[in-house]
């Protein structure tokens, strides 16, 4: 499967946005869906997962309740809606796919998904 991310951009602390992640190539309901963000000098770090089947979401505590993570299978494209943006939410954000969770898990290792979009970054201003 490939994937795109697309969606980032500048925006004030406080504010919102949503990033996009499109896939193509194979069934989209075969993959249970994450994303993750990697700021500079830091480690790539699980942001949120959703289910094959959409019916189990995870977040990492730092985004709980602030971000929410969809998937549209009519449209092949998972979806990170965030809202009250911080300065340290500034990283690029990577989408990538896993085919070999169950129906009803997704994982929050980087190393358990076999695919990854390309990133897009996001920029928390103060």
């Amino acid at each position: 499967v490939q994937l795109q991310a697309s969606g980032g951009g500048l925006v004030q602390a406080g504010g919102s946005l949503r990033v996009s992640c499109s896939a193509s190539g194979d069934t989209f309901r075969s993959y249970a869906m994450g994303w993750f963000r990697q700021a500079p000098g830091k480690e790539r770090e699980f942001v949120a997962a959703i289910s094959r089947n959409a019916y189990n979401t995870y977040y990492t505590d730092s985004v709980k309740g602030r971000f929410t993570i969809s998937r549209d299978s009519a449209k092949n494209t998972v979806y990170l809606q965030m809202n009250s943006l911080q300065p340290e939410d500034t990283a690029v954000y990577y989408c990538a796919a896993d085919r070999r969770s169950s129906t009803f898990t997704a994982n929050r290792a980087p190393s358990e998904y076999e695919y990854w979009g390309q990133g897009t970054q996001v920029t928390v201003s103060s």
